[in-house]
């Protein structure tokens, strides 16, 4: 009985090895997803950024149509890695709106002659709690809203190449 013993600490030790070894193959996803996803938008308005752009108020859609909502803001480096696709979708006729976080007029002026205008509206979020509320924890960040104002999905991070097929059939499957 007293070998057996002997064997218990390396037995424990070597589950404990085992543990660990299978949590660094196998990371946890770190990706915070929104819990609004099949629900409608929160009822927010927010003031225009830019003069001669409209602001937006998430639950009026004047289109009527599915559309995007994009989360941005002029310092985020992936935001730039984006616009091409979001230039894309506006030239098939998606409808784009955005919340720009923690920015200014000025900067996101700059943004936009250098890299693309691709947004009907939009709105100033400058302490995120419109984000935040969103669900959304980070920029870039775009969600697919159908046309009765239900965020059909949520694409985390930029827009790239591959994703502009998905997100057009997502809006398409919104209608």
């Amino acid at each position: 009985m007293k070998k057996l013993l002997l064997w218990v600490p390396l037995l424990v030790f070597a589950g404990l090895v085992a543990l660990a070894v299978h949590g660094l193959y196998r990371p946890n996803d770190p990706t915070i997803r929104s819990a609004l996803v099949g629900k409608p938008l929160p009822d927010v308005t927010l003031k225009p950024m830019l003069p001669g752009k409209p602001g937006l108020a998430l639950n009026d859609d004047p289109g009527g149509k599915p559309r995007l909502v994009n989360v941005f803001a002029s310092w985020c480096v992936p935001c730039i890695a984006e616009a091409p696709q979001l230039m894309r979708l506006k030239a098939a006729g998606v409808a784009i709106d955005a919340i720009a976080i923690r920015d200014t007029a000025p900067a996101i002026t700059r943004f936009l002659a250098a890299h693309g205008d691709p947004y009907r509206r939009i709105g100033d979020d400058p302490r995120s709690a419109v984000q935040l509320a969103l669900g959304s924890s980070g920029v870039p960040e775009t969600f697919v809203v159908d046309a009765k104002g239900l965020i059909t999905m949520q694409h985390i991070g930029p827009i790239n190449e591959g994703d502009v097929p998905v997100i057009l059939a997502a809006l398409e499957e919104a209608r």
